[in-house]
């Protein structure tokens, strides 16, 4: 990214907190646009939390977080029309077809049925699903179904993909085709992605990676750069180094 280029996300200073617990502690970083970014960290490092705050279903009341420069909580239709989410939690319509989730979704962005027909045909043609466009949802496998929500995700032409989780409860080809086609949409579309995950496996060396641990950000960077950096042998040797966590905890 050059010195003048607008961050896809930048996240600065922001904490949050459920009563008490302190779940994201001056949490800073940024995702640059046309990148790869993996938000790694154990489950509850504050993931699905900052996740919230980005999308909008916490209200950040403490630091900043722009997409693109428009701010989340001053200019909230400009920075959500810029962002594309898939959650954690499977969230198509099972009883419709795969073009009925792709069509209703287009009409919360103000997209007229045939556009969204036209976007949706394009999207499902990039999944490797135009096939499956009138089959109902359920008919399709985990991975498939991930790969609808992506092309459904994009619909509204974003320029960031948020992607939560993404691979829970798909086997490991599944999990590969998947990252394989985020990265394959980072290349071709430009586009700006924060992949969230626990699992080492999914981190490439050329990945940019943003550690989380209880709440805090303990090193940003890419990926080859941070085991180069302390001596490691891989990037699950380098995370349990930053952090002190016990590898058998941490899944490959």
């Amino acid at each position: 990214m050059s010195k003048t280029a607008t961050p896809a996300l930048a996240i600065r200073d922001v904490s949050h907190s459920y009563g008490a617990r302190r779940a994201l502690d001056h949490v800073s970083f940024e995702v640059p646009p046309g990148s790869f970014t993996v938000l790694l960290g154990l489950n509850g490092a504050g993931k699905s939390t900052l996740f919230s705050l980005v999308t909008r279903l916490y209200a950040a009341r403490e630091g900043e977080i722009d997409i693109f420069g428009a701010n989340i909580m001053r200019q909230p239709g400009e920075a959500l029309r810029r962002l594309g989410v898939v959650f954690q939690a499977r969230t198509l319509d099972l009883e419709l077809s795969v073009m009925q989730n792709l069509v209703y979704h287009a009409a919360l962005h103000g997209l007229g049925s045939f556009e969204a027909r036209r976007r949706g045909a394009s999207a499902l043609a990039r999944a490797g699903l135009a096939d499956r466009a009138n089959d109902k949802a359920r008919a399709l496998s985990g991975g498939q179904m991930r790969r609808v929500e992506i092309a459904r995700a994009l619909l509204h032409a974003p320029r960031l993909l948020l992607l939560d989780e993404p691979t829970v409860g798909l086997d490991i080809k599944a999990r590969a085709d998947l990252l394989a086609h985020v990265r394959q949409l980072v290349d071709t579309e430009k586009l700006g992605v924060l992949w969230t995950t626990h699992l080492i496996d999914e981190v490439a060396d050329n990945d940019q990676v943003v550690i989380l641990h209880r709440g805090r950000v303990l090193e940003t960077g890419r990926a080859a750069d941070i085991v180069g950096h302390y001596g490691a042998a891989d990037i699950g040797d380098a995370f349990s180094r930053i952090t002190g966590a016990d590898e058998e905890k941490f899944p490959a």
